[in-house]
């Protein structure tokens, strides 16, 4: 296991050698990574039909393929400075048994993997491609023993976890609230989540994945402020920190 550290020296320099796991996963060839990457956000973007005409999980979880992947990627990898704030973030937080909701390609689970605070990292995402890619990811990176992948939190059979991280996530569910409140109750008595969310499509409709509904996002304020305390960070991150009520 490595130290904090070296763990985001590690991010920034290629982001856990992520191009090179891309090229051999997917597989591609290295000539056509960076165009792939560059296209990836649109044509995630066009795949989605409209706001109310298809499930998220559905979306997700069979439609969006390769694409939802490459756009992560290509985000991650143009954003590493922003990116490893958040990993700093979690590096304060995160501890023995680490819940990775919607974990993408796995950035910030690789991430626990290497921390020797923590214990095992349950990556759970919707998406088999995600799921497998970074299973491939972590045997890459000598830290295959310290995570394991579910498509649904049930999956774990864990029944309190003390650590949570949620980014980029809510904003694609429908119901956001009801997501939250499972958070709360699969948290241990101490526990920390770490959660952001965008509630907005963008000027431009550039995030038609996102919801913006103003019924729902009222909603889901009212779960968060009834259910959790924020953790005061003076890190200038959209990354929030919360512990339970109880």
């Amino acid at each position: 296991m490595k130290n904090n550290d070296s763990i985001l020296k590690n991010f920034l320099l290629d982001g856990f050698n992520l191009k090179e796991h891309l090229i051999e996963f997917l597989p591609i060839e290295p000539s056509k990574l960076d165009i792939f990457l560059e296209n990836a956000k649109m044509e995630l973007a066009n795949l989605h039909p409209g706001d109310n005409s298809v499930d998220c999980s559905d979306f997700y979880e069979e439609i969006v393929g390769d694409k939802h992947l490459a756009d992560l990627a290509a985000w991650h990898l143009t954003s590493k400075d922003y990116i490893s704030k958040t990993l700093e973030l979690q590096q304060k937080f995160s501890k023995n048994l680490v819940l990775d909701f919607g974990g993408g390609i796995g950035t910030h689970a690789l991430a626990n993997a290497m921390s020797n605070n923590v214990e095992h990292v349950f990556f759970v995402d919707i998406n088999k491609t995600n799921r497998d890619f970074v299973e491939f990811r972590a045997n890459q990176l000598g830290v295959g023993e310290k995570i394991t992948f579910f498509k649904s939190i049930d999956e774990t059979k864990i029944k309190k976890f003390d650590s949570i991280t949620c980014l980029d996530v809510l904003e694609h569910l429908p119901d956001p609230s009801s997501q939250i409140d499972i958070f709360h109750s699969v948290m241990s008595q101490d526990a920390s989540a770490l959660l952001n969310w965008y509630f907005y499509k963008g000027e431009n409709n550039e995030y038609p994945f996102h919801i913006d509904d103003k019924e729902i996002i009222n909603e889901f304020f009212t779960v968060l402020q009834n259910k959790f305390i924020e953790i005061f960070h003076p890190m200038l991150i959209t990354t929030r920190a919360y512990k339970k009520r109880i």
